[in-house]
């Protein structure tokens, strides 16, 4: 992924800050000697735990404005400026939005999302051990979502179907099951 195979980026210019995201304007010289503008949302970074109980998967229905519709998730927030490291920030997350306190975390991978215009990466874990703690949701769309609990089963079934369609869902389940999670 490291290999820039005679790409280099010779100036980035910014052309929003909205907060927690940027968005930038970056001059790439290519292998045949030609500039192109290439346009980058610069994100800070995320976390995303598969909540395992027993034989259960635990999801979050949540509202998301960009695809404006209720979906199934994981649980998953962006790192703050405090974040030390990304496993705190990951049961901050956890605990946050499903009241669930883990013993155990065990990294999954780091997920690229949308190489084509973004750089973010979501580290994603499984969560064992769960005991309940007390939920402490931040905006609207966490005040008004639901813990969904399903079987693995029915978990990898709704991926099949398409009833689970968040890429970091889909990825964070299909990984635990391959490791044998549960």
């Amino acid at each position: 992924m490291n290999r820039r195979h005679g790409f280099e980026i010779q100036e980035t210019s910014l052309i929003t800050d909205v907060g927690f995201l940027r968005i930038e304007k970056r001059l790439v010289s290519t292998p045949s000697g030609a500039q192109v503008d290439r346009f980058v949302v610069v994100h800070p970074g995320a976390v995303a735990v598969v909540p395992r109980v027993g034989d259960d998967v635990v999801l979050i229905a949540q509202y998301r404005a960009a695809v404006d519709a209720v979906v199934l998730e994981i649980p998953a927030g962006k790192l703050d400026a405090s974040d030390t490291d990304r496993d705190s920030a990951a049961r901050r997350e956890l605990l946050e939005e499903t009241g669930l306190r883990a013993a155990r975390l065990e990294f999954l991978t780091d997920l690229v999302t949308a190489v084509g215009f973004s750089d973010e990466v979501i580290s994603l874990y499984v969560a064992h051990g769960l005991e309940p703690g007390d939920a402490e949701p931040e905006g609207e769309e966490e005040l008004a979502s639901e813990i969904v609990t399903m079987t693995w089963s029915e978990a990898l079934a709704a991926i099949d179907s398409g009833t689970i369609t968040d890429a970091k869902t889909v990825a964070g389940i299909l990984l635990a099951n391959r490791r044998g999670t549960p």
